[in-house]
């Protein structure tokens, strides 16, 4: 059962007063400014997920002031969102509140109920079990359609993991990495002059990320990660390059690839 908080938050009425701060701005914002009398649900979609990969970058970049800043562009979203409904007689911010609350208490039987669960994937198989109960035919509808492939694949392997279906040892994932490896190499004919089927190519190719994404889970690597983290690395070294060779009278597109890599090397030393 549910324990009681181990020391009461001195700052709730602080939160609940910054909290009816915002939905007081949003109202008036809604009736007097005509950028946001203008905005619907719609219109606002791209913007949330831009803001979404704002946050992102900011936690990668492990920049708290604008992991701040930015979850306070995210959570003006929620309360925007729910203005609207509410002027459609749809739903309002109470009752978002109140659906996730019900829904985290229902999914957590293990603190607010009589369940035992004292590991993470415990918690994690016992709520999947818990969606099925309530009216998911699958395990995978709560994978969102539009999300990126990588994060995608991570979401689903995740998912199907929480019931069960799942390799045992990381060993056996890594040869499966090695298999599907062969696979793709096999499809490239790389020591023939044969043409490439570039479905096929691209069929093992997939299988390839998608084992390496389920090597990397069983490594605790968050592989949408470790990939941003690759790429930020990239584009450091690559402006190095840029700036480095500009302030010698150099040019891009101009520089042999001998050239270039002197710069790359050095940047890899910053």
């Amino acid at each position: 059962m549910k324990k009681p908080l181990s020391a009461p938050d001195l700052n709730r009425e602080a939160k609940l007063k910054a909290f009816d701060r915002l939905l007081t701005i949003m109202d008036e914002l809604r009736e007097n400014c005509p950028w946001d009398k203008k905005q619907t649900l719609e219109s606002l979609r791209h913007l949330t997920i831009e803001e979404t990969y704002e946050l992102s970058d900011s936690i990668l970049e492990s920049n708290p002031n604008e992991v701040k800043k930015e979850l306070g562009d995210l959570m003006l979203h929620n309360v925007f969102y729910a203005r609207i409904a509410s002027e459609q007689k749809q739903f309002d911010i109470a009752d978002v509140l109140n659906s996730i609350c019900d829904k985290l208490i229902e999914r957590h039987p293990h603190v607010y109920g009589d369940v035992v669960a004292n590991d993470e994937q415990t918690v994690k198989e016992n709520w999947e079990k818990i969606k099925l109960r309530t009216g998911n035919k699958s395990v995978l509808e709560g994978v969102p359609k539009s999300l990126p492939a990588l994060v995608k694949a991570i979401r689903i392997q995740d998912k199907a993991r929480g019931v069960g279906f799942d390799w045992e040892r990381k060993e056996q994932v890594w040869q499966k990495v090695e298999e599907e490896m062969q696979e793709f190499k096999n499809e490239f004919n790389v020591e023939t002059d044969q043409p490439i089927d570039k479905q096929k190519a691209m069929a093992e190719f997939g299988d390839l990320l998608f084992s390496l994404v389920n090597y990397s889970r069983f490594l605790e690597i968050d592989a949408e990660e470790a990939l941003e983290r690759t790429n930020k690395k990239f584009i450091k070294r690559f402006q190095y390059l840029e700036t480095e060779s500009a302030k010698d009278g150099k040019k891009m597109g101009e520089m042999t690839l001998a050239e270039m890599d002197e710069y790359w090397e050095r940047a890899k030393t910053l």
